[in-house]
């Protein structure tokens, strides 16, 4: 069985996958399969794809979840790997991973530069840490942006399908729904410093469509996500205060991106969930950040 599985949904990049797929092969590491999901592309992407040592799996366009779904049923590899088909990864990424492999952690985490087509991109360093039990790492990573970003993660193939995860089909945010909670019921967490990950920042892709249909329906997602993740976190082990009020900020921001009579209904909606009742008050300024919070999280996030 190869070390990693790389799973990549494709649909329409036929600008971008020769880039991402060069990627892959100039690995220094090359204990890998790549597994290429073609959901159902109109374009040239998967006559690209065939040029490389990979499997292709064909079905008919369903989204990125079911598309990174149906890989993970295919895939061997140990670890599994995800990554966009118009982003890149540095040739050392698999070899760093795989040198922090020594205790057998369920994730391993590594970082992110995003780059864009016309400016200069930028580095997101994090400070890297040694394996500690899941709640135990999401405190640290959690003061971090890209928590949760799938494609930042090394996960277990054993670990993932023990404990029988899935992207939730047919959703927005479908990594802000299994990620943190993913991270929380792993026995061994990791991160490695190592800047590994190149997120191209392009316009109209899925989470960069400036669509405010688009937008709406990522709210409603999102809201259902928290939904569900405040369940989950009530039969989670261990310290769930920060996990709790990590989801409930990342909620709350998510309402500043709505407009007028949708953004006041969504209002109500966080106050009829209690959702300003999970907001940590442990310290001064989080006792003021909830004040401002409950009074208008856009005012908030104008000052911040």
């Amino acid at each position: 069985m190869p070390k990693f599985s790389i799973i990549m949904p494709v649909w329409n990049v036929e600008k971008y996958i020769k880039d991402s797929l060069e990627s892959i092969k100039n690995q220094t590491e090359k204990d890998y399969e790549v597994i290429v999901i073609d959901d159902g592309t109109e374009d040239q992407s998967i006559e690209i794809a065939k040029q490389y040592d990979v499997k292709i799996i064909h079905q008919k366009n369903q989204g990125q979840s079911a598309a990174r779904n149906r890989g993970i049923k295919e895939a061997k590899g140990d670890y599994l790997i995800f990554v966009d088909s118009d982003d890149t990864i540095e040739k050392d990424l698999l070899k760093k991973i795989k040198e922090s492999l020594t205790d057998d952690p369920d994730v391993v985490r590594f970082q992110v530069r995003t780059t864009y087509p016309e400016k200069d991109s930028v580095d997101y360093p994090e400070e890297g840490f040694d394996t500690c039990r899941g709640d135990k790492a999401f405190e640290k990573l959690c003061k971090y942006r890209f928590v949760e970003a799938v494609c930042l993660y090394a996960v277990k193939r054993e670990f993932y399908q023990r404990e029988h995860f899935l992207f939730k089909e047919g959703m927005l945010h479908e990594d802000f729904r299994l990620i943190p909670l993913l991270i929380m019921k792993a026995e061994k967490v990791k991160s490695i410093s190592y800047i590994g990950y190149n997120y191209l920042q392009r316009e109209n892709s899925t989470m960069n469509s400036t669509s405010y249909e688009k937008t709406k329906k990522k709210a409603d997602d999102f809201l259902k996500h928290y939904l569900y993740l405040m369940e989950e976190s009530n039969k989670l082990e261990g310290d769930t205060k920060i996990f709790q009020s990590y989801i409930a900020n990342s909620l709350i921001s998510k309402a500043t991106e709505l407009k007028g009579k949708d953004y006041q209904e969504y209002r109500k909606v966080l106050k009829q969930e209690n959702v300003y009742n999970y907001i940590l008050t442990d310290t001064l300024p989080r006792k003021i950040k909830k004040v401002i919070l409950k009074l208008s999280p856009k005012l908030y996030y104008k000052i911040k």
